[in-house]
Order: structure tokens, then sequence, then C-alpha cells
């Protein structure tokens, strides 16, 4: 019996905006306790996000969850142990702060426990962060010679990251707002971060399922055996998904796994 249990043990990943946290940024009662149902039938549960762990750790305490994907693959947990450190080049970012003062673009800085912006007060910062329920952060302009950062945030309207996509190939630019952009060290994402977690654990890539439902999930919901995307996924995210399951707000993650068998 334990052998089969063992057997049968499963790897599940979820993103958090959009997919764990409804449209207001909450935790509807049927996702909970979908998850604590998974971890109570013996399975393995885990957040991959683009989210600093600073950003979802009272997520984490509500759920009981200490392995994560975060900064969309460049910083990974297992079980509150790093795995995976992958930081901003800081030559390269440094010329990419001149850049961006010469176009007036404010940056936010982020490593593993905080932020700090290069500016006092700017109304997108406010704009981007207020719709994750956080507040402008403190200025610190020297924040990146301090500390290794995994992340940086730059402000700008869409199009506007084009001539730094064109200056900076060590980074990668992935919009997650209307005046904000995720700056990443280039090729890094969700998918690599899993597949560095399903090393660890030695696990096997058929029995990892993954949850996601914006632009930066569509890459490990393409290379994962088990991809579903949330009813509200943006296009791009449902076009490569095995499954696409019900809006977050209408029990979408109790649905999904509903569906590929891992509930009943």
């Amino acid at each position: 019996m334990e052998r089969k249990r063992k057997m049968n043990k499963k790897a599940i990943f979820f993103d958090i905006d959009g997919t764990l946290l409804d449209h207001d940024k909450a935790l509807p009662a049927s996702t909970k306790q979908a998850v604590m149902q998974l971890k109570e039938d013996g399975h393995f549960v885990g957040i991959a996000t683009g989210r600093a762990p600073f950003m979802f750790e009272s997520l984490r305490k509500e759920l009981g969850i200490e392995t994560f994907i975060s900064f969309n693959g460049q910083y990974v947990v297992h079980e509150g142990t790093p795995i995976v450190r992958n930081a901003l080049d800081q030559g390269e970012l440094e010329q990419l702060i001149g850049f961006a003062r010469e176009q007036q673009h404010p940056l936010v800085y982020m490593d593993h426990e905080g932020m700090r912006a290069n500016t006092e007060e700017h109304q997108d910062i406010h704009a981007a962060l207020n719709s994750l329920k956080f507040e402008h952060p403190s200025q610190d302009r020297d924040y990146y010679r301090k500390k290794p950062l995994y992340q940086t945030l730059l402000f700008c309207r869409e199009g506007e990251e084009d001539a730094y996509k064109d200056t900076f190939p060590a980074f990668d630019f992935i919009r997650w707002h209307d005046v904000s952009t995720d700056i990443l060290p280039a090729k890094g994402s969700k998918a690599k971060g899993i597949d560095a977690m399903v090393k660890q654990m030695g696990l096997d890539p058929e029995d990892v399922y993954v949850f996601g439902d914006g632009p930066n999930d569509v890459e490990m919901i393409q290379a994962s055996k088990h991809g579903i995307a949330m009813g509200n996924s943006v296009p791009e995210t449902k076009a490569v998904a095995d499954f696409v399951t019900k809006d977050v707000s209408e029990d979408g993650v109790l649905h999904g796994l509903r569906h590929v068998g891992l509930l009943k």
C-alpha cells in the first residue's frame, strides 16, 4: 500500500495572480480547500510565480507551502532552502540604469527580501504596485549595489521597452502591467525553475502538473505533460494548454484538479 501511494504521488505547481488569487487578489475558499486536500492526499504542492518571495509570504503561511519558484525562475526554494539563485548582472544593470535615466523611466530594484525605488514618488509605480496591493517602496538609488537583485521593474508605456530589448540582450523584458515591465536575466523562466525542482526532488516529469494564466506561464504550461490554463488566461496561454479550466472566480482550480483526476 505504501509503495502504491509513493508511486502515485504528484507534484502540482500553481501561479499566484489569476490562478491561486482571484481578480481581487483574494484566495477563494474552494482553492484553499483543494490545496489542503492535495497535501492531505500525499501530493506535493508548490508555487511558480513572477512575484518576489516577500510578496507572497502570507499566502505561503496560509497554505503551508515553503517550496516555490519566484521571479519567474530566478530564485527557486525547496522546503525553505534556495537551490537556484540567478541574479541580474550588475555591470549590465548599471548601464541600463543610465539608459533609463535618459528616458526618464523610473525603476524598482528587487531582491528576495525587499524592494526599493530609485525615485521618491512616481504615479506609475503607485499604479502598478497598487494593483498587487503593495505600496510605493521607499527610495534607495544604490540598493542594486548592496545585494544581488533577481528582478528590476521598469516603468514605461507599452512599446517603450523595445529600445531596451535592442540595447540589453542580457535581460528579458516581460510586460505585466500597462505601465510596468519586469527586467530579468535572459532565458530564465518558470519552466526552468520547475525543471530544477524536478531534478532536486527526483520527480518523474510525467507526474508534474502546472496551473497558470499569464504570458509568463506559457513556457511552463507548454513544457509540462499536464498544463492547465485558467479560464481567465490570456489567449496565448490557452493556446498551449492541455486543458482550459474555469475562471479563477468560478472555482477554476478545483474544476481543473477534478478534470485531471487529482481530486474527486
